[in-house]
């Protein structure tokens, strides 16, 4: 048997994401070990939630540094100091700098609330009503230099009701990541999902299009 992932999360919040993925190594469904919950915010609830579990944390204050890019590097040497496998961003709210994230290529996913590439950074289920979507969901991609610009792994989807707003729509949407997120994780842990030259694959074969979260699956 596989040793388990090496998994350090980054977050800026309430740390549900991450809850989500604790639930599921509890339900022996994502053989991993969380070796790191980093932030950039002292109060992150997530920090608290990963102490409660007896996971390592550590918090960096942006307002620390006189630029962006020192603080990423610093951020990132600590990340790296715990050896993990893969980097998980579950509600960052930072911009990274590309320089910095280079040796993790391939190594960082990022779960963001809209289909892809729809609705890159912030205010996504206000920009979707407001386009007059039918259609809303959640992406899991690799992250790269460009802001939500990774390869997409998989997507969750939802209709949008006539009655919806901003706030009703997030909350519908937020236990399909909840259960998105693991699944995606849990493939990456299996060995079964990486980035290589020819984009996503798995089991060895190129995605020629993400993967879909379909009654309680993902599916090609």
């Amino acid at each position: 048997m596989p040793a388990p992932l090496r998994i350090a999360v980054l977050a800026s919040g309430r740390g549900s994401n991450f809850a989500a993925l604790l639930a599921a190594r509890e339900r022996k469904e994502l053989p991993a070990e969380f070796v790191l919950v980093a932030s950039d915010k002292a109060d992150a609830p997530v920090l608290q939630l990963a102490q409660s579990a007896g996971i390592p944390t550590t918090v960096l204050d942006p307002r620390e540094y006189t630029d962006r890019r020192a603080y990423d590097f610093t951020l990132f040497d600590r990340i790296g100091a715990s050896k993990p496998d893969l980097l998980v961003l579950a509600g960052f709210m930072r911009i990274i700098d590309g320089e910095a994230l280079t040796p993790w290529a391939g190594r960082m996913i990022n779960i963001h609330p809209s289909l892809l590439p729809k609705y890159r950074g912030l205010h996504t289920h206000r920009r979707a009503l407001k386009a007059g979507d039918v259609e809303h969901g959640a992406s899991v991609h690799y992250v790269t230099a460009e802001l939500d610009g990774g390869p997409v792994i998989a997507q969750a989807m939802l209709s949008i009701e006539t009655d919806d707003d901003e706030n009703t729509l997030a909350a519908r949407l937020l236990p399909l990541e909840h259960q998105l997120l693991p699944a995606v994780v849990a493939l990456i842990a299996a060995g079964r999902l990486t980035l290589s030259e020819q984009g996503v694959t798995l089991d060895d074969e190129p995605l020629r299009k993400p993967l879909r979260w379909q009654d309680g699956e993902l599916i090609r």
